[in-house]
């Protein structure tokens, strides 16, 4: 059975992910003659108050999530076909922000490629408030102010040889009832091959323990650990994929360090995924192949629509865009009945990594 998702959208924490961005400094970002023409499209939040309040760390995030979707779309770009672009889909919420959705489906490269950012605010409904306390967050209040920013991404590739790629980055305020405010940071990247190159996992795995390092020598083995436990497809005993790094509740430095921090992991998505994408794109593969392909993305979508955190958090909030919700979702997907892969065969090995994480590094 092959079953086609027809809607696009951008699930995995859509409303609560944040990444920041690479190259400029944050006063070239936040200048008001920065060019907002190299973004995608045009910030949620209007100019004058953006500039009006450029140290908030909510315009920092979104000035620098905006940043980090036009590079990684721009990067991907330039593995795809000339002719084949994203698709941008600025959208507004009624209950208050937006965010800017781009798209490549049925590309050369890319089956299915999705950068969202999303800003919004509003009123957290008392499910929300239930999924954040059962996480051990200790709210004041039954329906609570918010306020979330962030990006995520799922990259699912045509060639199978060519791994998907995930990740999300996010900063997140609440206002309790007794007028404290709350903040965490949270997010983390994380790949799921389709057939096991070692060397692509390492490079992989060694590109994000470097963005840790530069922070804190303990971050890379904590997260990836933490990684490994919250990709776990319980009802399979196995992981989604080979991890990478991924936290959450993130708040115990200054928020000026723990976005330094942030920063840093977004910046290492385009050179730890990138080159895997230019070096397999092109190479040879059979039908065989592409079914295992089809099989391991009906993984994904299990994970995706029973265990994550973001997809529940997202469908819980008033107002939520569906379709920027479940654009993690593969255009195709496939099922079989007891499907086993052979002993000794490259499927057969990575589903024993999966079931058994590894140390890459």
């Amino acid at each position: 059975m092959i079953v086609r998702f027809a809607g696009f959208g951008l699930g995995a924490a859509t409303l609560t992910t944040v990444a920041a961005a690479s190259g400029n400094n944050d006063g070239d970002v936040l200048d008001p003659s920065f060019d907002l023409s190299y973004f995608m499209a045009e910030p949620v939040t209007p100019r004058s108050s953006l500039v009006e309040n450029k140290d908030d760390m909510k315009v920092k995030m979104e000035m620098l999530i905006m940043k980090i979707q036009a590079d990684f779309c721009r990067a991907l770009e330039d593995e795809e076909d000339p002719s084949k672009k994203f698709l941008v889909d600025r959208w507004t919420r009624s209950e208050g922000g937006g965010g800017v959705t781009c798209v490549i489906q049925n590309g050369k490269t890319f089956e299915k490629a999705g950068v969202n950012v999303s800003v919004v605010h509003g009123v957290l409904p008392v499910d929300a408030v239930r999924q954040m306390k059962a996480r051990g967050k200790e709210l004041i209040g039954k329906e609570l102010p918010f306020f979330a920013a962030g990006i995520s991404s799922v990259i699912h590739p045509s060639n199978p040889h060519v791994p998907t790629i995930h990740f999300n980055y996010r900063y997140f305020e609440v206002t309790q009832e007794n007028g404290e405010k709350m903040w965490w940071f949270g997010g983390g990247t994380d790949l799921t091959p389709y057939y096991l190159v070692d060397d692509d996992v390492r490079h992989f795995h060694s590109t994000l323990k470097k963005a840790c390092d530069l922070h804190n020598a303990g971050y890379y083995p904590k997260f990836k650990k933490w990684c490994d436990d919250y990709f776990m497809v319980s009802h399979r005993n196995e992981r989604r994929g080979v991890g990478g790094i991924f936290f959450d509740d993130f708040e115990m430095h200054s928020q000026e360090s723990c976005f330094k921090f942030v920063k840093s992991c977004a910046e290492s998505v385009i050179p730890s995924y990138v080159p895997l994408v230019t070096k397999h794109k092109n190479d040879s593969y059979t039908s065989a192949q592409r079914d295992w392909q089809l099989l391991r993305r009906g993984r994904y979508v299990e994970f995706n629509l029973v265990y994550d955190r973001g997809t529940k958090f997202g469908l819980y909030t008033p107002g939520a865009r569906i379709e920027s919700i479940l654009m993690s979702l593969p255009v195709y997907a496939k099922w079989e009945y007891m499907h086993s892969p052979s002993d000794g065969t490259p499927e057969a090995k990575l589903t024993e990594v999966l079931k058994n994480p590894k140390e890459w590094i």
